[in-house]
């Protein structure tokens, strides 16, 4: 007995601290990213380095650069009530206490229980020795019963395993940030958008009342025989035109208000936001934007966790390749067929044992799940690698609209400038009889059409803002997580 609780003890020390766990040991694939975006703010290249996840840098409450309070408590009710991202807290819950179960295969594994029995012997029954008297019998059987059982991880099998779960919690803390990230951003987007539109029309507005004036001012001229019927009819088919526009826009306003409706948890049909403006100022890009804001993405965090965990299962499948032994079951207690000597010393009993089993021929089962761990590690590397260049596609799109953007606004007011000089102009033309009410209708037009497109502009410039915090993880402050 002192020999099997030695020998016990020896394995139980060498299996948990000897031992090298099978498979091999994680490292981070290294990637490359660039030297300097193209048209954008430059860095200094001694800023950049090889590219390494970390999303232990904070996402923050990075709309409220915007200065838009709407938009803030937008954000806070899709934060508070948004499904899509309760069922990711709700999958991350799943995973931190998946990675306790798998945790626990470390520690032994005690049951215990209790057998009461009453039975009868029967007289007549066959026995080895005809000689022996036989009689019917009545016996008690109590029994509490302490089992216990424990896997030896001699080859680190479960290390590897709580490795992989270990991983996947991380992954799943990974993708509930992401998730988050790309809803604020959703709801960021939506909300400009509806706020570009509200722009749109309110210029929409304003041009059907200085064209109704025309309209009514041609109508008058009309009458004195200063204009034909041609002008009135064409001054009123713009009229109908721009307000075709306005009842599309406002139907436009609407999609994009059930949207923000649903993001925010919130049924459409009781959600309703008064109408606004886009905010004053765009904010301004930093100087420089170091490579350490794209590696903050929890998209990238995610895949380079799944490469851990993928890695860690090679491991799993190459310990099947060894034997596994197990202390099961190993039993404890007293057994009486009497309530009063149940606890005595002559009722102790117990039972120990120790066993090993190894698979000799399984028709490459084995072989094939180490292949198949292996292809699924390549493929998570792979991922990883494409998630990292998406980033900086995402990114470099983002920063290279920012600065055509910018540019197109400058160029696009001075426009608007000049339409509206030019249409005062016209107007005055008009009324003096120099221009007839075709040249008019189209400086008209021309003057709309200008306007729109700057209001669109200004939108283009908040939603590829939101794109490049987005691309970056969360806006472009680097500060870390204290």
């Amino acid at each position: 007995m002192r020999q099997i609780v030695f020998f016990i003890l020896l394995l139980l020390g060498f299996s948990n601290s000897a031992c090298t766990p099978v498979g091999p040991n994680y490292v981070r694939p290294t990637v490359d990213i660039p030297t300097e975006w193209k048209s954008a703010p430059s860095v200094n290249p001694s800023e950049w380095k090889q590219a390494q996840p970390a999303d232990v840098f904070p996402k923050s409450n990075w709309w409220v650069m915007f200065g838009d309070e709407q938009l803030n408590y937008l954000e806070a009710r899709c934060l508070e009530n948004n499904l899509s991202l309760k069922t990711a807290v709700a999958r991350l819950d799943q995973a931190v206490a998946q990675n306790v179960v798998h945790a626990a295969a470390l520690t032994p594994s005690l049951q215990a229980g209790a057998t009461a029995s009453q039975f009868l012997i029967s007289a007549n029954r066959p026995l080895t020795n005809y000689a022996s008297p036989n009689f019917s019998t009545q016996q008690y059987d109590f029994r509490p019963v302490l089992s216990v059982s424990y896997e030896f991880d001699w080859i680190g099998k479960i290390r590897r395993d709580i490795e992989s779960a270990h991983a996947s919690a991380q992954q799943a803390e990974s993708d509930k940030e992401n998730v988050q990230l790309l809803l604020n951003a959703q709801v960021a987007t939506v909300y400009f958008q509806l706020r570009q539109t509200d722009e749109e029309l309110e210029v929409l507005s304003t041009s059907v009342a200085l064209q109704e004036k025309v309209l009514d001012l041609i109508s008058k001229r009309y009458k004195l025989g200063a204009s034909s019927r041609v002008d009135v009819v064409s001054q009123a088919s713009l009229v109908d035109a721009t307000k075709a526009q306005f009842e599309l826009l406002k139907a436009q306003r609407n999609q994009q208000e059930d949207a923000l409706a649903t993001l925010t948890g919130t049924p459409a049909a009781s959600f309703r936001l008064a109408p606004g403006k886009l905010p004053a100022i765009v904010p301004q890009l930093p100087p420089t934007l170091p490579s350490s804001l794209l590696e903050r993405r929890p998209d990238i965090a995610s895949a380079e966790r799944a490469m851990a965990v993928a890695n860690a299962q090679i491991g799993v499948a190459q310990a099947a390749y060894y034997p596994t032994v197990n202390l099961s079951p190993s039993y404890g207690g007293f057994e009486s067929n009497s309530l009063a000597a149940l606890l005595n010393a002559p009722s102790l009993i117990w039972s120990l044992g120790l066993s090993a089993s190894q698979s000799l021929y399984d028709g490459g089962r084995i072989k094939a799940s180490v292949d198949f761990a292996k292809a699924g590690y390549a493929a998570t590397v792979a991922n990883y690698r494409q998630s990292v260049l998406v980033g900086i596609q995402e990114a470099q799109d983002a920063l290279g609209n920012l600065q055509k953007l910018d540019l197109a606004k400058q160029r696009q007011d001075e426009a608007v400038r000049n339409q509206v000089k030019a249409y005062q102009i016209r107007l005055t033309r008009y009324k003096e009889g120099l221009d007839n009410s075709f040249i008019l209708a189209t400086t008209e037009q021309n003057q709309l059409v200008s306007q729109r497109v700057q209001s669109q502009i200004r939108g283009s410039q908040f939603l590829a803002t939101v794109g490049l915090i987005k691309a970056l993880g969360g806006d472009w402050n680097i500060t870390k997580k204290t």
